[in-house]
């Protein structure tokens, strides 16, 4: 089972920078198209990624808690990392999912008035669960090191 904890380190790393790209580069080049086009832009993002997601952040966090029953002297590490996907999760599922799922179906026309104000929310909620995640992807790499 050694490269279990390797798995958990890429798959997450992966994870982690997918999300920051969102955050960094895909969503700032979306938010400076004309707006009809960074509405739909933002839509199809949010379906696409809103498939994915869910399966790559509860893969990753078994992967983690795997590495936890793995590497015995990294195991308290490796539990806060899964604690901390688990937070993650749980502000996807509360917080960022219920804008997403508006913001998926929306086009120019249909987008309501406060779209702008929405995304900005979503917006910092990643950059919240963002945070929570890198913390998460570096306790697994300390775990995985060890």
């Amino acid at each position: 089972m050694e490269w279990l904890p390797i798995v958990a380190v890429v798959v997450t790393g992966l994870m982690v920078g997918v999300e920051l790209s969102v955050a960094f580069v895909m969503n700032p080049i979306f938010d400076s198209l004309p707006d009809g086009a960074g509405i739909l832009a933002r839509a199809h993002g949010g379906r696409m990624l809103g498939r994915l997601m869910p399966f790559w952040y509860i893969g990753s966090t078994l992967l983690v808690a795997g590495t936890a029953l793995v590497v015995p002297d990294a195991a308290v590490v490796a539990w806060a990392a899964v604690g901390l996907l688990l937070v993650s999760v749980v502000l996807s599922v509360t917080l960022l999912v219920p804008i997403n799922d508006r913001a998926k179906t929306w086009t120019a026309e249909t987008a309501p008035a406060d779209h702008r104000e929405q995304a900005t929310r979503w917006d910092r909620l990643h950059l919240v669960r963002l945070a929570v995640i890198v913390a998460a992807f570096v306790l697994v790499t300390v775990a995985a090191a060890r």
